[in-house]
């Protein structure tokens, strides 16, 4: 028995640094890690980018290179707004990835009355800052959400023509430490949309 007892030593040190070994690596890998604190303010360097015609005849919004409405130029009679809360409709826009800023769109189109009016938007101008836009309190981010000082996210800009208006409308994806309809689980975010700029011809 006394040649066993080095040997059973051995084994009951090794089970023990083998716990031991296991607990240090449970900790670790347990351990309450806490997200990167948000970096305001919120930057951008792309955008995306939609255009809509509403009250209007041969409305066209050319810009970074491409004609946002193809279907409403020539005489087309682009409709008034299908109801009172279409923008809220909008979603996000559907062409992404632009670098900021392009030249300013350019705008022709015709309104009601049969007057042609013509306009460059300069969408570099109205967002020179790059700062992103959104009504979330910053306390009411969810934390980790934007990290670092680089590029937060990619906005959505929205160029409207409505009878002899242009507006343009800004929103960005915004995650929120809370449910903003509470009891659903997918509703921890915001996209509000924001008036950015607008003028009457």
């Amino acid at each position: 028995m006394r040649h066993r007892h080095p040997t059973l030593r051995a084994l009951l040190f090794l089970l023990a640094l083998t716990g031991c070994l296991s607990a240090m690596a449970f900790s670790s890998d347990s351990s309450t890690k806490h997200p990167a604190a948000n970096h305001f303010p919120l930057k951008f360097k792309r955008h995306d980018f939609r255009a809509y015609c509403y009250n209007t005849i041969g409305c066209e919004v050319i810009y970074a290179d491409n004609n946002f409405t193809r279907l409403r130029s020539g005489d087309v009679v682009s409709p008034p707004p299908p109801s009172p809360d279409y923008r809220e409709k909008w979603g996000l826009a559907s062409y992404g990835g632009i670098p900021n800023f392009p030249a300013p769109a350019h705008v022709r189109w015709r309104s009601l009355d049969g007057v042609f009016h013509e306009a460059d938007v300069d969408i570099g101008a109205i967002f020179e800052d790059e700062l992103v836009r959104y009504s979330v309190p910053n306390d009411e981010i969810r934390d980790g959400a934007f990290p670092g000082p680089g590029p937060a996210t990619d906005p959505s800009i929205f160029l409207e023509v409505n009878d002899r208006t242009i507006s343009v409308f800004t929103r960005a994806f915004i995650p929120t430490k809370r449910e903003q309809i509470p009891g659903n689980k997918f509703s921890d975010s915001r996209e509000d949309l924001i008036l950015a700029w607008t003028k009457t011809y």
